[in-house]
């Protein structure tokens, strides 16, 4: 298994951390414009190898052409989030390097799964899906494993009970307009409902939606260990299909939920082929009101991207 990293700041090089330790490739790529990043953060990675005794080969970058028949391909390249900023103050800038990047992964690994965590995360995905002209099963975008993971860790928090006692999926767009699924959501398997009050709840909800503005507020620059783990936890997904893992992940929408033709976060099934299957939970009617809701936002951001 190759894998390959475009964009070797904090974010790839967390991610690329990631599929190192948990052993999901023999062969890891960073790819950076910046001169000798990519290089001295693969040395780096190397060095942490050979201390703990892992066996992929890494090799860094200036130049696309190390990723050359990429099994799958995680696209981190972008600016990053300034304090202040949206994510759609990031949508003409990023749409530029993600055009780029989609040219180049199109010649050099033209059969891989593509991962991209470039913000505003479902415009670009969406984006990259139609510059590659790679079918939508390959072009899948990191969102609600990590919003997911947010929501997770707030409610572990407020109510005092470990993480892996709690059941929790954000669905929707990475912004503004996520949808955390109160409806399904457990704690040690009773309701969430059960356990803190509404208004507990509603804050939470807030929160885990401030919760990249409250980190860069707070580091001036994006979160990155959050994102990497997230995406190594899709790669680990596809790397390992048995698992028959599914995750809340930007996908193109081909009517489920009521939603067609746009990239927005929804459950699905992952694996070898990279999306195997969108999955249709049951919602109650706020959450799907909540969900077109985001996906007309959504087109919307695409219609302006394409003027």
């Amino acid at each position: 298994m190759k894998i390959s990293v475009i964009g070797a700041g904090q974010v790839g090089a967390t991610t690329a951390q990631q599929v190192l330790i948990q052993n999901l490739a023999e062969q890891i790529v960073l790819v950076d414009i910046v001169d000798g990043m990519a290089a001295g953060k693969a040395l780096d990675l190397s060095h942490l190898a050979a201390i703990d005794g892992y066996k992929a080969k890494i090799t860094g970058s200036e130049k696309f052409d190390p990723i050359n028949k990429s099994d799958i391909v995680v696209v981190t390249a972008g600016l990053t989030r300034k304090p202040g900023m949206t994510r759609e103050d990031l949508l003409k800038k990023n749409a530029d390097i993600i055009r780029d990047i989609a040219g180049q992964i199109t010649v050099l690994a033209p059969g891989a799964i593509v991962i991209v965590v470039t913000n505003p995360l479902d415009t670009m995905t969406q984006l990259f899906r139609k510059v590659s002209g790679f079918p939508a099963n390959r072009v899948i975008g990191m969102a609600g494993v990590l919003d997911s993971g947010r929501f997770c860790g707030f409610v572990s928090e407020a109510a005092g009970v470990s993480p892996d006692l709690i059941e929790v999926m954000v669905l929707g767009s990475h912004g503004d307009l996520m949808v955390p699924l109160i409806s399904s959501a457990r704690v040690d398997g009773k309701p969430l409902t059960e356990v803190l009050p509404a208004d507990k709840i509603a804050g939470l909800v807030k929160r885990t939606k401030d919760a990249g503005a409250e980190i860069v507020g707070l580091l001036k620059t994006s979160a990155y260990y959050g994102p990497g783990t997230a995406v190594a936890q899709m790669v680990k997904a596809i790397v390992n299909p048995g698992q028959r893992k599914v995750l809340p992940v930007c996908v193109m929408a081909k009517g489920e939920y009521g939603l067609r033709n746009i990239y927005i976060g929804l459950p699905a099934r992952l694996g070898k082929g990279g999306v195997e299957k969108i999955m249709e939970i049951p919602l109650n009617p706020v959450e799907l009101e909540m969900l077109t809701e985001a996906g007309i936002s959504l087109k919307r951001n695409w219609n302006e991207i394409n003027r």
